[in-house]
């Protein structure tokens, strides 16, 4: 019986901590597993079953909610299917739920392919493709957009690994996010404005138990022109960065209490890498125009640390 993400790509590499190993699905492009020496370091899911909450997957091209799946172009309104219909928004973009190809693949790398073709809300054309890579001190990811349209192309890029240290529970794990700006939204999770963290309960910058946490924010105001670093630690002081390059501008934090897995639901915190917030084709923010026959590469990756053998 094939997996309902289809073909299941597995990476593996010797490190000096260990055997690093990765699972990516073919639907999706998603992580569907990390370890280290036999530890893992994402919120993994079984093989006969789809992503749970989103775990893992790629979100092109754009990342996050558009509201009402509505914004303009030329003068007039697009309208995107509305995929997360309980609020009435298009979310995570195009290729969710989409087969990527094997375009390149070596024991530790694979790269993944997927078009993006013309269809109502999203009238442009796309190549695009992401690359996975186990190295000695982490897994690095990048991914490429190119234009194949007469036009100026609207694209924002995200993904959606939720991270773990083990057997660790992560409420007992310290959150750092390295943004000092959150993104407001209403009740439909939309994008309102963008506010400063100082002096309050999400001012993530100096660290947070997971465990006091219930959050599913977004936050900007990193510092530019630098690499973006968020990090997650143990109490053993093993610790996972999850960093961006210098395009990675915004981040959404996720802490859900009944994440589905290995001994039953429990807290689960997603650290999601973006180029722009939510609802970014009406608001501009972080959105890039991509020109025709013009490419443009986004990366990011996790990096562990304290894991040696």
């Amino acid at each position: 019986m094939r997996a309902p993400t289809g073909t299941q790509h597995e990476l593996t590499l010797a490190t000096p901590s260990g055997q690093a190993s990765a699972t990516i699905t073919e639907v999706g492009a998603g992580l569907r597993s990390y370890s280290i020496g036999g530890i893992e370091l994402v919120e993994s899911f079984p093989a006969d079953s789809t992503p749970p909450k989103g775990a893992g997957i790629v979100l092109v091209p754009w990342p996050n909610r558009i509201r009402d799946g509505r914004w303009s172009y030329g003068g007039a309104v697009q309208q995107l299917a509305l995929t997360e219909p309980a609020k009435g928004n298009a979310s995570h973009g195009l290729l969710r739920h989409f087969p990527y190809r094997e375009a390149a693949r070596t024991a530790g790398s694979v790269t993944l392919e997927a078009p993006v073709f013309p269809q109502p809300g999203y009238p442009f054309q796309l190549d695009t493709s992401v690359a996975y890579s186990l190295t000695a001190d982490g897994l690095d990811v990048t991914h490429r957009l190119r234009n194949l349209g007469p036009t100026d192309a609207p694209v924002a890029v995200g993904a959606h690994p939720y991270l773990r240290i083990g057997d660790v529970p992560s409420g007992d794990l310290l959150l750092t996010v390295a943004a000092s700006t959150h993104i407001d939204v209403d009740e439909r999770m939309n994008a309102v404005g963008e506010s400063s963290v100082d002096g309050t309960p999400l001012d993530l910058r100096g660290g947070r138990r997971v465990g006091e946490l219930d959050l599913d924010d977004g936050f900007g105001g990193t510092q530019p022109g630098v690499t973006v670093e968020h990090s997650l630690a143990a109490p053993d002081g093993r610790r996972l960065i999850l960093w961006g390059d210098e395009q990675m501008r915004y981040v959404q934090v996720f802490t859900p209490r009944a994440f589905p897995g290995t001994g039953g639901p429990h807290q689960a915190v997603a650290i999601e890498p973006m180029t722009a917030p939510a609802d970014a084709f009406n608001s501009g923010k972080g959105l890039r125009w991509l020109a025709p026959d013009t490419e443009w590469t986004v990366r990011w990756g996790i990096r562990h640390t304290g894991f040696g053998v």
